[in-house]
Formats: structure tokens, sequence, C-alpha cells
């Protein structure tokens, strides 16, 4: 029996596949919990026009955070911050939230969980922070922290 997914189910597929299953794993498990619909010819043909919608919706996505990366490849974000006496290590650190913040604050919307640093930020000077934004989409940025 083919059946639509309506949520992920493990170990068979995520939402909105279409995948084959025996009669009565559908009507035992998948429909009482609603995790499937039957896929009849209505549903299939809503199936094939939503995941069509979907694909160029994705596209557009994808397009538009190819030029996101584009623009902020090679961005410096520059910090001042108070650090601990004259070593050049720094009272706290700075996050993944900072940056995001600072990025805002640029023009660039970067949620905090894309940013990935190799190691926190705890001392002075200069350091590179990579924004992930998936499919391979990746830039490189320089963050610059400086005493107060």
């Amino acid at each position: 029996m083919k059946v639509i997914l309506q949520k992920d189910v493990k170990d068979l597929g995520k939402v909105g596949d279409l995948v084959n299953v025996t009669n009565g794993y559908a009507r035992n498990f998948l429909f009482p919990r609603q995790l499937a619909q039957a896929a009849d010819e209505k549903s299939v043909n809503e199936w094939t026009h939503l995941k069509k919608m979907s694909d160029v919706k994705k596209k557009k996505a994808l397009a538009g955070r190819q030029e996101i990366i584009k623009k902020m490849q090679g961005v410096t974000l520059n910090f001042k911050l108070e650090a601990a006496g004259e070593s050049e290590k720094l009272f706290g650190s700075v996050t993944t939230m900072d940056i995001s913040k600072q990025l805002s604050a640029a023009g660039y919307e970067i949620d905090r969980r894309d940013i990935h640093l190799e190691e926190p930020i705890k001392l002075l000077g200069q350091h590179k922070a990579h924004v992930r934004m998936g499919e391979g989409l990746e830039a490189e940025i320089t963050v610059v922290v400086e005493k107060l």
C-alpha cells in the first residue's frame, strides 16, 4: 500500500515522502497515529503539486543564501572588550551570539547556530569564524578582539 507520510517516521522516511508499506502496518500503526495518509489519486496529485512548489521555494531560498554568503565573504568584525590586567586574556569570551548581533548590526541576518568557531574566543587578537548555511554554502569571517 502506498502512503504519504504526514510526520517523520524512524526507519521509514520524512514528511511528504511517498512510501510503500504493508497494509497492516498502515492500518494498525500509521493511520491511527496520523503519521500517514493513503496515497489515492487525489492525494498523489496534491502531493506532486506541493512537491513542485516546495522545490521552487527551496531554489529561491538557496539563491538568497548564496547572495548573502558572497557579500559576507571576508567581513571583519571588531570587538572592544576589557582584558584581564596586562595579559591578553578576556573577562569572559566572544560567543556566537555576540558575533550574530554584530552581523545583524552590519546588515546580515544570520542565526547564531549557523556560526561556527574552532574554539571559544578568550584572547585578544585576530580569530576566524565560519558561517555555514547548509548545502556547501560557507563564508569565512574575521573577528578582531581589541583591548578597551
